[in-house]
């Protein structure tokens, strides 16, 4: 795994972070959720090969 994600996610986690916050103070609660998932979802969206890549390795390890 390159640096390069892990910054990714810190930068969107601090983007996420500013937005819900502003969002919240404003009244807009069901906006701030919406704002949170989208930043869950992108991370995973992310990860993704990652994650296909680990299970892969895992099944040449164990011989499935």
């Amino acid at each position: 795994m390159s640096i390069e994600i892990i910054i990714k996610i810190a930068a969107l986690g601090v983007v996420v972070a500013l937005l819900n916050q502003v969002l919240k103070h404003a009244g807009r609660d069901d906006q701030a959720f919406f704002v949170t998932l989208a930043g869950i979802i992108v991370v995973l969206t992310w990860l993704l090969p990652y994650f296909v890549e680990l299970f892969a390795s895992m099944q040449n390890l164990f011989g499935v």
